[in-house]
Order: structure tokens, then C-alpha cells, then sequence
């Protein structure tokens, strides 16, 4: 029966995979939008273009920072070794923090299409090491060493692919929301299906209500901007998105073996 149980949650996470693939990659391709980079706040101050959208980046070299020194404490205290489980997966998400915050400050210094390419390689580093952390610690560690290379690669080629086809005037974004999107699907079905090896997963959920969140004000970063007129939806995605990085690191921070 167990047997039985394991191959219908493969064969189910399987299906949602090919899904998810057949939708985006059917779609035609899709250029990067130039209005994308034509922010709703674009005030100078201190001397610095795009205030806001600069410095509400802050966050993330503070968490991912954090994030990386409680990761090395918890590798080099033999007490708390035993508390690191892919450990890999881990450096990647805190170090994808980190260097989110230079990468993105950097677009928006000079937003453009060669300066968005630094801003979304760390992001990618981030989501892939964390999905195929959460992989190891639901599904195993073979499944996680079989995955966790090829998901940071296909991470990396993701942007690479948008940019290299933006240079010759034909950029495609599928691969990178299959990137961007894929993992919101195949993480909350993870969790369902199989036991947690720690205490805390529940901030996997407030991390993805974030996400989301942080997703919405950057659609409505213009609306935003004409009802608040202080503030635009970009800055609040920046604060949103490291609120739910905050909650992995909280919940990192505390685990528990079960």
C-alpha cells in the first residue's frame, strides 16, 4: 500500500511538472516588455535615480547576510550540525539574498535589459536552491543530489536564454517563469504529500503569501503611485518579497529536528 501511495505522489507531481511545462513552453515567445523598465517613481535623491526602488533593497543583504552566518555557525558548531540538512540548498537561497540586493540596486541605477540579467541570475540561484532543498526534505537526499545541479543550472540558463534572445531581438521569458512561477505550484503539493523532517514548515506558507503579494505591487506599481503619491508599488514589492525571506530565515533560525 505504502509502495502504491509513493508511486501515485510521484506520478502526480510528475503530471503537474509536464503540465506546467507543455502550458508556458506552447505559449508564443515572450519579449521583455520596455515599459518594464519604466518605473512609476523615478525620483532622484542624495543624488541617487530611483530612490526608492535603490534603496528598499536594504533588506535583502541583511536577511541573506544573516541568513549565511547562522548557516556557517550551524556547520561549524557540532551541536547544531545536526540540524543542517542540504546544507547546498541553503547557501544558495541566503546567498541569492544577498546578492539580489546589488544585482537589483544595480537595475535600478540603469535600468535596462543588460543591467536586469544581474538582478535576476542571484533570484534565480535563490528559488532553485530553495525548491530543491524543500525536495531533499520531503521526497530524500537522492532525489535532492540527483536535482539540485540541474535546477540551479536550468535557473541560470533561464536568463541567459531571455537575455542572449533580447541581443538578437527575439528575447523569450518562458523559460524564466517556468522558473519564476513552477516552483509556487510543485512546493505547496510537496508539503501535502509527504512528512516534514523539521519544525516550522508553516513559514514556507507565509514566505509564499509574500511572494505573492510582492508580485502584486509590482503590478500595480503606477496605481500605487497615483493613490499614495509617497510611495510606489516597486519599493513596497522589494519590502514584501523580503518579508518572505525573513520568514525562511525565522523559520531556519528555529527549526527543529522532528
Amino acid at each position: 500500500m505504502t509502495s502504491r501511495a509513493t508511486r501515485l505522489r510521484l506520478l502526480a507531481l510528475l503530471a503537474v511538472t509536464a503540465v506546467s511545462a507543455a502550458v508556458i513552453l506552447s505559449m508564443d515567445p515572450i519579449p521583455q516588455d520596455p515599459a518594464y523598465h519604466r518605473f512609476a517613481d523615478s525620483r532622484t535623491f542624495l543624488g541617487i535615480p530611483n530612490f526608492q526602488n535603490v534603496v528598499s533593497n536594504l533588506p535583502f543583504i541583511l536577511i541573506g547576510g544573516a541568513g549565511l552566518l547562522r548557516l556557517r555557525r550551524r556547520i561549524v558548531d557540532p551541536s547544531d550540525a545536526s540540524q543542517v540538512s542540504e546544507t547546498a540548498a541553503w547557501l544558495f537561497l541566503f546567498l541569492g539574498m544577498f546578492l539580489t540586493a546589488f544585482g537589483s540596486a544595480w537595475y535600478h541605477l540603469h535600468p535596462a535589459n543588460a543591467s536586469l540579467v544581474w538582478d535576476r541570475l542571484p533570484m534565480t540561484l535563490g528559488f532553485m536552491g530553495f525548491f530543491a532543498g524543500i525536495i531533499g526534505e520531503r521526497i530524500g537526499r537522492h532525489a535532492y543530489r540527483l536535482l539540485l545541479w540541474p535546477l540551479l543550472g536550468i535557473g541560470v540558463a533561464s536568463v541567459l536564454v531571455w537575455y542572449a534572445g533580447e541581443v538578437q531581438g527575439a528575447g523569450d521569458l518562458r523559460l524564466y517563469a517556468l522558473v519564476q512561477f513552477f516552483p509556487l505550484l510543485l512546493i505547496p503539493l510537496l508539503m501535502a504529500f509527504y512528512q516534514p523532517r523539521y519544525t516550522g514548515g508553516a513559514w514556507i506558507f507565509v514566505a509564499l503569501a509574500a511572494y505573492g503579494a510582492a508580485k502584486a505591487f509590482e503590478l500595480y506599481d503606477h496605481e500605487i503611485y497615483r493613490a499614495l503619491g509617497f510611495v510606489s508599488g516597486h519599493p513596497l514589492k522589494h519590502l514584501a518579497a523580503a518579508g518572505g525571506c525573513w520568514a525562511l530565515l525565522h523559520m531556519f533560525s528555529r527549526r527543529q529536528r522532528i
